[in-house]
């Protein structure tokens, strides 16, 4: 008998307010663009919420989707497209996977229906080309007129190892200026999983990271890998993709990194580093998840752009 419908559905989940953390955030010297008036130098409304942070929405979706799987070998791919301010709601929206599948369409708007995200998420094999994040680099031009990132290369690795971990009372630094308890406050999607008291009772019997902390516990030590392009100047996370490969990843485990540049490109706004972050564990080379993520400096943040490009010879 056929079905009497072939119309999509999607899940939804219910609208948040997802909080802004990074308010005091500071790199190479200054403020970032999550700082209300460097946000309103740029001719932002206001600091903006860091992309990750929408990624809690998803997870009860994912989960109620593909159970305990969605922890040990999920991937969320997602292509960031306007900002979230404090106060502003947002929606969760999953297209369900037919059957035997292990991808699946995600999307995120605001309550107007603003776009935020887009992207896939899986579990298990899938291949990575099938993802948001690879498609998207597999499409970029070469980049021909980088200013700010002139002296970056492709294939560039990080300055030096890198070992971290994330406590519940462990402050992540000047680039995450908060730690995983205050987080755990007002995520939007809490789970005792999650936590020092519940943590014993996930199914690996430890407290979890949360994949949105993920973004954090692999930002937090990103300035020793040496990716710095001229400053001063102000960037914007405008794409990421987290997988894991042998999850979860536990509060209080100590993890080695090692980070390289697989694309460099350039919009009308903006220059592109992507990076790959590959992430083992410590003293092995057990690798356990990994990050691409694509971080953007905004050209109108830097002073000196259109007298380098001029002296670059790429404008008249």
């Amino acid at each position: 008998m056929t079905a009497p419908f072939d119309t999509p559905l999607a899940l939804c989940g219910p609208l948040r307010q997802p909080r802004q953390m990074l308010a005091e955030q500071t790199y190479g010297g200054h403020l970032s663009i999550h700082d209300d008036k460097t946000a309103g130098d740029l001719g932002l409304k206001a600091g903006p919420i860091e992309g990750p942070t929408h990624f809690s929405q998803f997870d009860p979706l994912l989960a109620s989707l593909f159970g305990n799987a969605w922890f040990e070998t999920g991937c969320i791919s997602s292509h960031y497209q306007n900002m979230v301010v404090e106060g502003e709601e947002v929606r969760a929206f999953v297209q369900p996977p037919k059957a035997g599948e292990k991808l699946v369409k995600i999307w995120a708007e605001k309550k107007d229906g603003t776009p935020v995200l887009t992207g896939t998420a899986s579990v298990g094999d899938v291949p990575d080309a099938q993802h948001e994040i690879p498609q998207r680099i597999a499409k970029l031009r070469p980049a021909t007129g980088l200013v700010i990132n002139r002296d970056l290369k492709v294939g560039q690795r990080g300055a030096q190892k890198e070992t971290i971990a994330m406590g519940f009372d462990q402050h992540m630094g000047d680039y995450y200026p908060f730690t995983l308890n205050s987080k755990l406050k007002v995520i939007t999607e809490p789970s005792p999983w999650y936590t020092a008291e519940g943590g014993a009772s996930s199914p690996w019997g430890r407290a979890i990271i949360p994949i949105e902390m993920i973004s954090v516990l692999l930002g937090s030590t990103s300035a020793l890998a040496g990716f710095k392009g001229k400053q001063p100047a102000v960037g914007l996370f405008a794409g990421q993709q987290i997988r894991l490969i042998k999850g979860p990843l536990f509060v209080g485990q100590s993890y080695d990194l090692e980070r390289d540049i697989i694309a460099l490109s350039e919009s009308a706004r903006t220059e592109s580093c992507w990076i790959r972050t590959k992430v083992f564990q410590a003293g092995t080379r057990t690798q356990v998840a990994e990050m691409i993520l694509n971080s953007a400096t905004l050209k109108a943040s830097y002073a000196n752009y259109e007298k380098d490009a001029r002296e670059l010879g790429l404008v008249k």
